[in-house]
């Protein structure tokens, strides 16, 4: 089983910001209404862009329970984060959360 179904730290801590071809209306699949417009080329996950951080899909508890409402129409920067990466363990420690041990990095899934 993932760790990230009950961590979600990446989705309360990082800005996601995306080319406008992965937005639906471009092609893509990020819904409309769950992402900004940034300028012109790029968007960015509503709720990524200020403090707190706190992505718009995430869904429950951080360190607990979560999930993500878009998991599988998500923007690349959400599945290029790879469970137990630096970046998945900076997320951890900046929410307060142990780090990930003995862990092959892989794709996180919420």
């Amino acid at each position: 089983m993932s760790a990230c179904t009950s961590c979600g730290a990446c989705c309360a801590c990082y800005r996601v910001e995306f080319p406008v071809y992965q937005m639906v209306f471009a092609g893509g699949t990020v819904p409309g209404d769950m992402a900004e417009e940034v300028n012109g080329n790029t968007w960015r996950m509503n709720g990524t862009g200020t403090v707190p951080i706190r992505c718009a899909a995430l869904t429950g508890t951080v360190g607990e329970q979560v999930g993500c409402s878009i998991c599988s129409l998500r923007p690349a920067p959400c599945h290029e984060l790879v469970e137990g990466s630096e970046g998945c363990q900076r997320a951890r420690t900046k929410r307060g959360l142990p780090a990930l041990e003995g862990l092959q990095a892989r794709p996180a899934t919420l």
